[in-house]
């Protein structure tokens, strides 16, 4: 009990004191900040795009590819393939007892940012004609549907807000044909609000395909799913790989999410070291700062564990102090801002940055980290400091 008496005056008395290290103080608090801010920033851009790639796909929804192929943009499916998994089982039919699929094709589009003029690639989808019954999430929010055998386009409004040359009425120019946008739609925010879709058989004719490179399909129920690709998979005239959309917008995402929680620890790393560093400097300045008072503290039977948890319980309300103003900085100009990113296949990724209380908790035990680590070594100096060299040193 008095071991804890002591450690309360003491760091008390510390506290105390804050009013006249200040200057020093904000040293360590605006460096910490800083840390917390860039590293939950960069981390949101992977929540954002995880969250965005989540948001993509049904559950009662497959698609369908070549064998081995790890995207849409490298499956080929002939017509003859996309006609035999039209029998498949577990495949939802409309009032005529017609499959409810899209055979679907890719291409990519040279575009251009609105931010910077950076050119970019952007995925124009050719879809079927059931398209709106196997995506019913799909609504037209200005000007209207495309037409079949006509170079039209709908742009996702993600893609819309982002990239030049997108209005109803301008066109895209690109090769082999040049595209006229007719209408702007919404899926609820997932990833093919960042591409663009056509008609399959217009966009095959423009590039002299005669071939589709995935299947769509829009299953009974969930459940059906089982049963939907085994009856693909027993059929010896296909080759073919069957996911769920949910899963595999899922996996096309965790390359790049990745990739991007790297650079972000990384970089938030270089930056905390930086921040032990300033915090070791302004902790030793502190213990130096009172050295008599730490000598006459020992020599009235304070312990050594008094002034160790009193001169980390400081640096750590500092640390603590700056990485809740980090996050929240993070939050205020970060969170909800609209991002755009390569998606590997899924060409040019349009998302909205995620702040989440996850990532502020995260960026806040970083902040505690560094606040340790930057005061363990002053605290220990302050707790092994002989009485008479202390008050031989003031």
């Amino acid at each position: 009990m008095k071991m804890f008496r002591q450690i309360g005056a003491v760091t008390a008395m510390n506290f105390r004191s804050l009013p006249q290290r200040v200057s020093t103080s904000l040293v360590v608090v605006i460096g910490i900040a800083g840390v917390v801010a860039v590293l939950v920033s960069v981390l949101a851009m992977s929540t954002g795009l995880i969250r965005t790639m989540q948001s993509t796909g049904r559950d009662d929804r497959a698609i369908v590819m070549r064998n081995g192929s790890i995207a849409e943009t490298s499956s080929a499916l002939d017509r003859n393939s996309a006609k035999l998994i039209l029998d498949a089982e577990g495949i939802k039919r409309d009032a005529d007892g017609n499959p409810i699929t899209s055979a679907e094709t890719m291409r990519i589009l040279s575009l251009r940012k609105k931010q910077d003029d950076a050119e970019i690639n952007v995925i124009l989808r050719g879809v079927g004609p059931k398209m709106l019954e196997v995506r019913p999430e799909l609504k037209i929010i200005e000007g209207r549907m495309f037409q079949p055998a006509v170079t039209e386009v709908i742009v996702g409004k993600a893609a819309h807000s982002q990239f030049k040359g997108l209005n109803v009425g301008d066109v895209v120019n690109s090769r082999g044909a040049n595209w006229t946008v007719v209408g702007v739609f919404e899926t609820g925010g997932d990833a093919h609000e960042s591409s663009l879709m056509t008609y399959a058989e217009t966009l095959i004719s423009i590039d002299q395909r005669g071939a589709f490179q995935s299947v769509t399909a829009l299953l009974e129920s969930p459940s059906a799913f089982q049963a939907f690709k085994d009856s693909l998979s027993a059929n010896p005239a296909l080759a073919v790989d069957v996911i769920r959309e949910r899963e595999y917008y899922q996996q096309q995402s965790k390359t790049m999410s990745t990739i991007i929680s790297v650079i972000a620890y990384v970089v938030g790393g270089i930056m905390a070291v930086g921040a032990v560093f300033a915090a070791l400097n302004t902790m030793y300045s502190a213990v130096s700062a009172r050295l008599q008072e730490i000598a006459t503290l020992r020599a009235l039977g304070f312990g050594s564990t008094a002034m160790v948890v009193s001169v980390l319980a400081e640096a750590l309300v500092l640390a603590l102090i700056g990485g809740v103003i980090g996050a929240l900085i993070a939050w205020l100009f970060f969170n909800g801002n609209t991002v755009s990113t390569s998606g590997g296949g899924m060409g040019q990724m349009v998302f909205e940055l995620a702040v989440s209380p996850p990532l502020m908790i995260l960026g806040v035990v970083w902040a505690c980290i560094i606040g340790v680590l930057g005061g363990l070594f002053p605290a220990m100096r302050a707790a092994r400091l002989p009485v008479a060299m202390a008050l031989r040193a003031v």
